[in-house]
């Protein structure tokens, strides 16, 4: 644990297709949080999110009612990167007072993962450049480096990593929430095939993959990754030290 109280907003961003989707479920899975998910990406996609039942239609909205949630119940939310958002990015209040924290994974295996859901795949939308936009502005605006959780890490150690997070981010780790049953939630029906493969999980394990279009066969793939490449350093610069993991 940190000696400061945790912020009563816990925020994990991501890009998409890198293992946050079963942070979350671990989020949950504590029990002490009322978990969001998606919220800022379903405005921007669908134009309105589910906020503990009451919808919002804008970023501002949004925040205003997670502020609001957040007055009775410790609130997390995840959210993913395929998205700009600037309101978010304006309200350098929210920026302040949530804790927001990174989960990362490297760009070519981002890419083929989201390239086989979503063969119109854009540059901007596999996220990486934008998530490191967020971790700045959060930065420029708090007195702490933010939390960067590698996924590799997660896989690799996931009681260490997750034991890391928790004193990271002032909150008890709670060894229970590690794994939890398979099963698709509700709110990740309307996305469902990209939680697909979350929802046969029940704990941090890799899931077997094998992708047709790679960095190593597909050019614009391998474009798009060596874009992103640069940020995803970034961001690993700032990894979450893992006792006992490679590379800390």
């Amino acid at each position: 644990m940190t000696d400061r109280e945790p912020s009563r907003i816990l925020a994990l961003w991501s890009a998409p297709r890198s293992r946050s989707t079963a942070f979350l479920r671990m989020m949950a899975e504590r029990g002490d949080y009322t978990v969001v998910h998606e919220p800022f990406s379903h405005v921007a996609d669908f134009g309105k999110a589910d906020v503990a039942g009451r919808a919002v239609h804008s970023e501002s909205e949004l925040i205003a009612a997670l502020r609001e949630l957040s007055a009775r119940t410790p609130v997390f939310f995840k959210d993913t990167t395929d998205f700009h958002y600037p309101g978010l990015l304006a309200d350098t209040e929210f920026l302040a007072e949530a804790e927001h924290t990174f989960i990362i994974r490297h760009p070519a295996e981002i890419v083929a993962s989201h390239y086989a859901l979503n063969p119109a795949l854009t540059r901007d939308e596999i996220g990486v450049a934008r998530l490191g936009e967020i971790h700045d502005a959060v930065a420029a605006h708090t007195s702490r480096t933010p939390v960067v959780v590698d996924s590799d890490d997660l896989l690799a150690a996931p009681e260490e990593t997750v034991r890391a997070y928790c004193a990271a981010v002032g909150i008890d780790f709670r060894a229970e929430a590690l794994s939890w049953q398979p099963g698709l939630r509700e709110e990740w029906r309307s996305t469902s095939a990209w939680h697909e493969s979350t929802s046969r999980t029940s704990g941090f394990t890799k899931v077997a993959s094998s992708y047709a279009d790679t960095v190593d066969n597909n050019p614009l793939l391998a474009e798009f990754a060596d874009y992103h490449l640069p940020h995803y350093l970034a961001l690993k610069a700032d990894r979450l030290p893992v006792p006992g993991v490679s590379g800390h």
